[in-house]
């Protein structure tokens, strides 16, 4: 499964942007048991102050339902460039559960990373001065801009077994991985039985909710929580 994943991950740089090409570094080292289920630990539950879409939930709530809906659907992973940008349902990569949860959230993200490309292009290296609709929004590297400027930036540090570390870490913040698989996902409100959460992503062969916040073979570089703090 993971030789699977760094195959197709590392297919995907020239079209959705989910990998890089610098030496692999080797990835974070944890003892602790992997328990799916509740944390035995007791974390603080932190949301972020929005309700984009005025359903009663907060933002990052929406954003954790939206991708365990992505999980739910199973799209297969397929990258590709599609005329219009978006992909069919039953298609994707790490990138499209992102924009999907996010519209569950009452947000379009295409609409406004193509928006902040548009008056800001030289904040988006990946773009190269040449925006492209079609794809953009599907770029990690794009999406790293994008967070940048409308995101609070929060630890990449996770420490199990932390009540004060891992309040820092909670269901619906965004993370970032870099060279040489880069990639992206959202953070699960699930948690192992040490309170390290879950993730929710696409890897291949399917969008997936699973322990993987330390385990990706590429190291973390960025934690997001959208939208900027109030």
């Amino acid at each position: 499964m993971r030789n699977f994943t760094s195959v197709i991950l590392l297919s995907c740089f020239l079209l959705a942007g989910c990998s890089g090409q610098q030496e692999k570094p080797s990835a974070p080292k944890v003892q602790a048991e992997r328990i799916p289920g509740k944390s035995a630990v007791i974390i603080e539950r932190r949301l972020s102050g929005h309700d984009r879409d005025n359903d009663g939930k907060d933002d990052l709530v929406d954003i954790v339902e939206g991708g365990r809906a992505e999980v739910a659907r199973k799209p297969r992973y397929v990258n590709a460039y599609y005329r219009g940008g978006y992909p069919p349902d039953t298609e994707g990569v790490c990138t499209d559960v992102i924009w999907r949860a996010f519209k569950d959230a009452g947000y379009n993200l295409k609409e406004m990373v193509d928006q902040d490309i548009r008056g800001n292009t030289m904040a988006y290296p990946r773009v190269n001065g040449k925006p492209d609709p079609n794809i953009d929004f599907r770029r990690v590297p794009n999406l790293v801009s994008y967070f940048k400027r409308h995101a609070d930036m929060l630890t990449t540090q996770v420490i199990p077994g932390d009540p004060l570390n891992l309040a820092q870490w909670q269901g619906g913040d965004i993370v970032v991985y870099g060279s040489p698989i880069w990639h992206i996902g959202i953070v699960s409100d699930k948690r192992r039985e040490d309170g390290v959460p879950f993730l929710i992503h696409n890897g291949g062969p399917y969008a997936s909710e699973e322990d993987m916040v330390l385990e990706w073979p590429s190291t973390l570089i960025y934690h997001f929580r959208f939208p900027k703090g109030r």
